[in-house]
């Protein structure tokens, strides 16, 4: 069992199913498909904490009925949500719009502002994942480097994140940097860089390091919901590290993780991580 913490968010995901592909200028019909636990600290905790991790999550939630439901399922859910502050607001819904061929497309509000506080002990820790836009996640992610494993998602514009691991998809590269996406991963995560790792679906995943690229294929299944994916395969990553694999063999571990979350209506891990998980051992 590993000591992880996640700085992701935490989210109230509410689902209305398009009747199809969303088009410029269309109009659409949809139906409520209610609300769910979501956001990257959910997408990605649950299924650690299935596999024995203790997993603690650092996110903010407002001071409301909404935050209150939040904060209950998650901990429901084995996540430990002591770390997380309440802000004087409201929380909100994220909308995710679904259509019949398993994309989504997310709107949400703008988030308010998240100072971190002072850093935790990180020798108390065996990794630390950021997904968050959180002020101050570049000092911690500094500190803990010395300490622990940290593994971060690109971020959407080239703030700085400190990493031994950057992740991103094939969609969140394209038209940010040259010839060199080692460099480039450089220039975000900075000297302390192991592997830059940018999946691209079905297509599978490349990882780029100082001495070259290597490429490994997806796990073939049936897409019913991308929901989560790019979490799944995060997690499926930190599972494997944690657990001594080599770089390689944890993106494989990570592969099966990603397909188990697309092969799953939710957004969540589903039954067929807990299934998959259960075969492992």
């Amino acid at each position: 069992m590993a000591n992880i913490i996640l700085l992701a968010n935490l989210n109230c995901d509410r689902i209305l199913l398009l009747d199809k592909p969303l088009e410029s200028g269309g109009r659409f019909h949809y139906q409520d498909g209610g609300q769910r636990l979501g956001g990257g600290g959910a997408n990605s905790g649950i299924g650690l904490v299935w596999a024995g991790h203790r997993v603690a999550l650092v996110s903010q939630v407002g001071r409301d009925a909404l935050g209150d439901w939040l904060l209950a399922e998650a901990g429901n859910q084995g996540l430990d949500c002591r770390l997380v502050p309440r802000h004087g607001g409201n929380s909100s819904e994220m909308l995710l719009l679904m259509t019949p061929d398993g994309e989504r497309t997310i709107v949400r509000p703008q988030r308010p502002r998240f100072v971190l506080p002072a850093a935790p002990e990180w020798s108390l820790w065996d990794a630390l994942y950021i997904n968050s836009s959180a002020e101050g996640a570049a000092d911690w992610a500094r500190d803990a480097l010395e300490h622990c494993l940290v593994l971060a998602q690109l971020a959407k514009d080239d703030r700085p994140r400190p990493c031994h691991i950057l992740l991103a998809s094939g969609s969140d590269i394209q038209g940010r940097c040259g010839a060199s996406l080692w460099d480039y991963g450089v220039s975000i995560a900075g000297d302390g860089l192991r592997y830059f790792i940018v999946t691209d679906g079905v297509n599978g995943a490349s990882l780029y390091r100082a001495t070259g690229v290597e490429r490994l294929p997806a796990v073939s299944t049936l897409v019913l919901d991308t929901t989560g994916a790019g979490d799944a395969y995060a997690s499926g990553l930190l599972h494997g590290l944690c657990h001594g694999m080599a770089i390689l063999e944890a993106m494989a571990e990570a592969a099966h993780w990603a397909a188990c979350a697309v092969a799953s209506v939710s957004s969540v891990p589903g039954p067929e991580l807990q299934l998959y998980l259960r075969k492992q051992g």
